[in-house]
């Protein structure tokens, strides 16, 4: 992990810029993860660093990790109670209706012997709430916006194609990637991306952080 991937760093905290295709948690084949760049990442400090939220493998952008036990209880305190901010982009695979506002749609998960675990619109589960905002359209393909106010798993992905419905272009679970369609053709992956990260810490200044829009985006970097 370069220099150049970290977006901040002080004596409680780093952001990286996570590549995407990079797993947070070690892979069961044993294949490369975070893991086996955290010596890179301790600048000077005995420990190693260590996540403290997580980002799907194929989504990149600004990952937090803390460098001490006392910081890392703190910071996921933070999460908790919802005092992070996270900005994310995505490019849809289509256009969606209005030019921003608000998917509001609970998450539960199922699991199935053909297709594995995924996370699907469920009254009886989890709330979920994502704030969004239309920013251009190119190619029949929306650059969006979206700022989770809530922190589910694989929740811009699901509230993108069954809220919006144009999912993530490249998404392998809930776009059309999964039914051989064009998304996978490009090679260019899931077009999603955490951009911005702001982390308030009381009277200390906050964690902030900003990820480049990364070049697979294309028309829209």
């Amino acid at each position: 992990m370069h220099g150049d991937r970290v977006l901040f760093l002080d004596g409680e905290a780093l952001v990286i810029d996570k590549p995407a295709g990079l797993p947070v948690d070690p892979p069961r084949d044993g294949s490369l993860s975070l893991e086996n760049h955290l010596e890179s990442l301790r600048f000077g400090f005995h420990r190693w660093p260590q996540a403290v939220h997580r980002l799907d493998r194929d989504t990149s952008g600004c990952l937090l990790l803390s460098r001490n036990p006392k910081a890392h209880a703190r910071l996921q305190q933070a999460f908790e109670r919802g005092e992070v901010e996270k900005t994310y982009l995505a490019v849809l695979d289509g256009v969606p209706e209005g030019e921003r506002g608000v998917v509001d749609m609970a998450l539960g998960k199922t699991s199935t012997a053909a297709d594995g675990w995924r996370m699907v619109p469920d009254a009886k589960g989890k709330a979920a709430r994502t704030a969004w905002e239309l920013i251009r359209v190119a190619e029949g393909r929306a650059l969006v916006r979206f700022m989770p106010e809530t922190g589910r798993t694989h929740q811009i992905r699901v509230h993108a194609a069954k809220g919006l419905g144009a999912a993530v272009v490249g998404d392998p679970v809930y776009g059309r990637a999964d039914r051989g369609g064009p998304s996978t053709s490009s090679g260019q992956g899931m077009l999603l991306h955490a951009a911005k990260l702001v982390v308030r810490r009381g009277a200390k200044p906050p964690i902030e952080a900003e990820a480049p829009v990364p070049e697979r985006f294309g028309v829209f970097v």
